[in-house]
């Protein structure tokens, strides 16, 4: 539960994003904005400066670049690293791969709706993740393009042993591009047990977020390429 505003910091190299990201938190009565950076290395710098509760930062900036920061960021000890979320333009690249993997706690677009920013920082705050449903959807679209070929260096997560048969099915699913609504109907189980077994999914995993399953799957076997829900 939040005892308190949530103390967030924003980084973009541009002037005029931030001041418009200010504007859409300074809305929240539950958020406060204590901090900008305009870079990368002025991101970490606050991050371990600063005891921030949540950290917006843009993934492609000069000189040090919003992916490196968010992998120092999420590389501090439990405790002292505030949760990041990426910012992103429509563009889906390495450096969005690379962010996830580094443990983004989200993504949003960054001509995305403001109260889904605002959604995002609380869901952060508590530990969840929330990426924007156009960027999930492009995610799936890019695995279910490759070819039948390995895909190469996965996350570095624990093997899926470890997953009951129901929790498998579930991944499966989840890089399909389903949501928590639509695998219950597919499963017939309640969405909240949906949302039970993610949960316990990202725990065993060792992952951040719904999108971090999906680049798994793929990326382990679970599920191969070419295979998209419609």
């Amino acid at each position: 539960m939040e005892t308190g505003p949530i103390l967030l910091a924003l980084v973009d190299d541009q002037p005029a994003v931030r001041h418009a990201l200010r504007f859409y938190m300074m809305s929240e009565p539950g958020i406060r904005v204590v901090a900008e950076a305009g870079d990368g290395q002025t991101a970490e710098e606050i991050a371990r400066r600063l005891r921030l509760d949540v950290m917006l930062i843009d993934i492609r900036m000069p000189g040090t670049d919003g992916l490196t920061a968010i992998s120092r960021i999420c590389a501090l000890p439990a405790g002292e690293r505030p949760a990041v979320i990426a910012l992103t333009t429509f563009d889906l690249d390495e450096y969005l791969f690379g962010a996830l993997r580094a443990g983004a706690a989200g993504f949003l677009l960054k001509d995305g709706d403001p109260d889904l920013y605002i959604q995002a920082v609380h869901l952060a705050h508590r530990g969840h993740g929330l990426i924007d449903p156009q960027v999930t959807h492009r995610i799936v679209e890019h695995f279910t393009q490759l070819p039948a070929s390995p895909l190469g260096p996965g996350l570095a997560a624990p093997k899926a042993g470890g997953l009951t048969p129901r929790e498998h099915d579930i991944v499966r699913h989840v890089a399909r591009g389903l949501s928590n609504r639509a695998i219950a109907k597919e499963l017939s189980l309640g969405e909240g047990t949906v949302k039970s077994h993610m949960n316990h999914i990202l725990q065993k995993l060792g992952l951040q977020s719904r999108a971090q399953v999906v680049i798994y799957a793929y990326e382990n076997g679970i599920i191969g390429p070419g295979r998209m829900a419609r």
